[in-house]
């Protein structure tokens, strides 16, 4: 056999050696709690809506660009524009080939893309593929966007790129304050809604809605608060045109199944009217912070994530396999997830988990720091 590839082994025990290996999951026992899902909506476990129109396939056979291109996508794309407030949509596969081609499609050498340091891996690579020159700054410092932009005056095009919600951190940038820099600067601004979309804002339009601010692009995903499957850009008609025609990871990608598109606008009129829902996450969400500030941590923001800063590694492995001990389930995070030396365990609520399961969270949590 060839030895070309004798190194990993060699990498492997290097990242096993730093407590950083990940592995896949073996199965989990009956009668775990989950508290790491992005099921904010408990969406996820139910079937799929029912297809109204009756004429979806299960797939697009192509690209859209080639022969893959069905009415049902058509429907999603409308809905979910309509959702956001949006001129336009666009369906990608997933939210990782939404801003990667997203922003290797829009910007170019001789831009300037002024980014947060606690931005997504996805947004990372986009930014790095597009050849533009990226300036990242300090997280949710709008001081230091501001004076980014300033320097950047002499470039052919400016983006602003940021999430709404840090699904790490549980924290929101100032939106308000972004969208008047670009403007001030003429530059774009680029939100990445993923983790506020469905969770957020009137009828869960996402958090851009909740202040009243309009991205030039919005990107949303489906396989969160939805419990679907996908992504979508939405902005005006020349965006979804452009990215129609330049958006690599859209261009080159076998359509999203024409099923899935026809059930993405049952879910999002379900989504648009569950306030109860919502409420009941953010009671949810409230309950497992106070209990987390009680076992000691930090964590005073907002929303369904409520991250557990422990420090190192072995720290958040040793934690995490307490819990499982107590019946909960909660994944440790690390890096290069996040920044060395703030390896964590992130929580998530549900809207759907009951009171005693919150019981059984709140003491399993109260146990694991004694």
């Amino acid at each position: 056999m060839s030895t070309a590839l004798r190194h990993l082994e060699e990498e492997l025990g290097r990242l096993d050696a730093q407590n950083l290996l990940r592995r896949p999951p073996a199965a989990l026992p009956e009668g775990l709690l989950n508290l790491c899902s992005n099921d904010y909506l408990g969406y996820a476990r139910r079937p799929w809506p029912h297809v109204a129109s009756g004429d979806a396939p299960g797939g697009a056979g192509a690209s859209r660009l080639v022969y893959g291109d069905h009415p049902a996508h058509g429907r999603a794309e409308r809905a979910l524009a309509a959702w956001v407030g949006a001129e336009s949509a666009l369906l990608f596969t997933s939210g990782y080939a939404a801003n990667v081609g997203t922003l290797a499609a829009l910007a170019a050498p001789g831009d300037v893309i002024v980014s947060d340091r606690l931005n997504h891996a996805s947004i990372i690579d986009g930014c790095r593929l597009s050849g533009a020159a990226v300036n990242v700054v300090p997280h949710r410092d709008t001081r230091a966007v501001e004076e980014a932009l300033g320097r950047a005056h002499g470039a052919r095009r400016r983006w602003v790129v940021t999430e709404s919600y840090f699904s790490m951190d549980g924290d929101i940038p100032d939106l308000a304050a972004l969208r008047s820099l670009c403007d001030a600067h003429d530059a774009a601004l680029v939100v990445d809604e993923a983790h506020a979309v469905g969770v957020f804002g009137p009828e869960g339009a996402g958090l851009c809605a909740r202040a009243g601010v309009r991205p030039d692009v919005l990107i949303g995903m489906l396989g969160k608060a939805i419990g679907l499957q996908g992504a979508f850009v939405a902005g005006t008609a020349p965006l979804r045109s452009w990215l129609w025609n330049r958006a690599r990871s859209f261009v080159f990608s076998t359509g999203v199944s024409p099923a899935l598109a026809d059930a993405i606008g049952e879910r999002v009129v379900a989504c648009r009217a569950d306030d109860e829902a919502r409420l009941r996450l953010a009671q949810a969400a409230e309950r497992l912070r106070r209990a987390v500030c009680e076992a000691g941590g930090e964590t005073s923001h907002e929303g369904p994530v409520v991250p557990w800063v422990l420090g190192e590694a072995p720290r958040a492995l040793q934690v995490a396999a307490e819990l499982r001990e107590r019946g909960l389930l909660v994944q440790a995070i690390r890096p290069p997830t996040v920044p060395a030396g703030t390896s964590r365990l992130r929580l998530t609520a549900r809207a759907d988990l009951r009171p005693d399961e919150l019981d059984r969270a709140v003491d399993g949590l109260r146990g694991a720091a004694r």
